[in-house]
């Protein structure tokens, strides 16, 4: 199989794109609200851990976005699909750390996990590879989720 390096560097760009506009709403070390005021669990990731596991996380994103461009074929569904999941992320983010709610916050990471499903279902279909890439993805995502529901409850 060919890598056609352009258009794999393009699909990893755009993820990354989302990735850098998330990190916009990202607190600086000791603001307030994350650090001093919002409760966390004793189990709470360090703040160290994030930077590489999301990079990583967007690496296979990017991944699986271009195996499934490089099979011929009607793929408007799962490139819709993908793109949702893109905007819920960064929706997180922004409503997460931006708005400081974790509550509604929780509404969007599991409107986001289902997206994941979804998308890996779709891109499965299409390149199985590329489904299977979409799975560290989910299972961060899902921790993302219980420790969402842990701050809101401890909020």
């Amino acid at each position: 199989m060919k890598i056609n390096i352009p258009k794999l560097f393009l699909c990893i760009v755009i993820c990354f794109l989302f990735a850098f506009a998330g990190s916009i709403f990202t607190p600086e070390p000791g603001s307030d609200w994350y650090y001093h005021i919002l409760k966390k669990p004793s189990w709470n990731p360090p703040d160290w851990l994030f930077p590489p596991a999301w990079s990583l996380l967007f690496l296979l994103m990017g991944t699986a976005l271009y195996l499934v461009s490089e099979k011929p074929g009607n793929k408007m569904t799962a490139y819709v699909v993908f793109g949702i999941q893109l905007v819920l992320n960064l929706s997180w983010s922004a409503t997460f750390f931006g708005l400081h709610s974790p509550a509604a916050a929780l509404v969007v990471i599991v409107l986001l996990w289902l997206a994941i499903l979804l998308c890996i279902l779709t891109f499965r279909k299409i390149v199985p590879a590329a489904g299977y890439l979409l799975v560290p993805y989910i299972l961060w995502v899902s921790f993302a989720s219980y420790l969402n529901f842990t701050i809101w409850r401890l909020n």
